[in-house]
């Protein structure tokens, strides 16, 4: 039954408001979870955009993207960091290995983190500055 305009009827005789997204299945749930930890080879971005998008459809992926961003973005912050001290010669050497030393710790550390994510348990890393709540 809809109303004159078009819009759905309840039981009681009021309309309901179209859902604006989906709920995600437990299995998207568990992916986007296990993505948003695997993406940490790129660093903060992927994490960032999956929370972003998907926080309110899946409370699995709302949790562990969360997680996985608090992880990276300091991370990343460092990593760029020392990437961007590399442009000075007399400490480029230094600079480099650090950023590349920081990026593999976070690569390693998501990967981990996904293959949990994928078995369906949540994973905590064991530093994380939970800056976003």
């Amino acid at each position: 039954m809809t109303t004159q305009n078009g819009k759905p009827r309840t039981s009681s005789g009021g309309t309901r408001p179209a859902p604006s997204a989906s709920m995600l299945t437990r299995e998207e749930d568990t992916r986007w979870a296990m993505i948003s930890h695997f993406g940490a080879v790129a660093g903060c971005v992927p994490s960032l955009i999956i929370h972003l998008l998907f926080r309110e459809r899946g409370p699995f992926t709302a949790q562990e993207s969360k997680e996985a961003l608090n992880f990276t973005w300091p991370l990343t912050v460092i990593m760029l960091v020392f990437y961007g001290l590399a442009f000075i010669p007399s400490i480029a050497a230094i600079a480099g290995i650090g950023g590349v030393v920081v990026w593999a710790y976070m690569a390693v550390s998501g990967v981990i983190g996904g293959a949990e994510c994928n078995k369906g348990r949540p994973y905590r890393y064991p530093v994380n500055l939970r800056l976003i709540r």
